[in-house]
C-alpha cells in the first residue's frame, strides 16, 4: 500500500501524515509513505485545496486533516 501526502509541507500538510503514520503503526501494516511537494504532480491528482492524502493514488481527503481514526477506516 501506498499513502501519499499531497501538500507544501505546511503544518497542516505535516500533521496529515503523523496520522497517516499513526495509523499504519496502530494497524500493524506495511505501508509506504510518501510526501508529494511538487504542484505539478498535485494538480496531476486533480487536487485543488491542500494538504490531501492519497492511498494507492486516489485521492481520499483534500482541503483537510484527516483523523487517525479516518484514515484507519479508509486503509482497512
Amino acid at each position: 500500500m501506498k499513502i501519499q501526502i499531497l501538500g507544501s509541507g505546511c503544518p497542516r500538510c505535516k500533521q496529515v501524515e503523523t496520522n497517516a503514520r499513526e495509523a499504519v503503526k496502530n494497524l500493524n501494516i506495511e505501508a509506504v509513505i510518501e510526501k508529494i511537494t511538487d504542484i505539478n504532480q498535485i494538480i496531476d491528482f486533480g487536487v485543488t485545496a491542500t494538504p490531501a492524502l492519497a492511498v494507492d493514488g486516489d485521492v481520499k481527503f483534500s482541503g483537510r486533516i484527516p483523523s487517525v481514526e479516518e484514515i484507519e477506516r479508509i486503509i482497512t
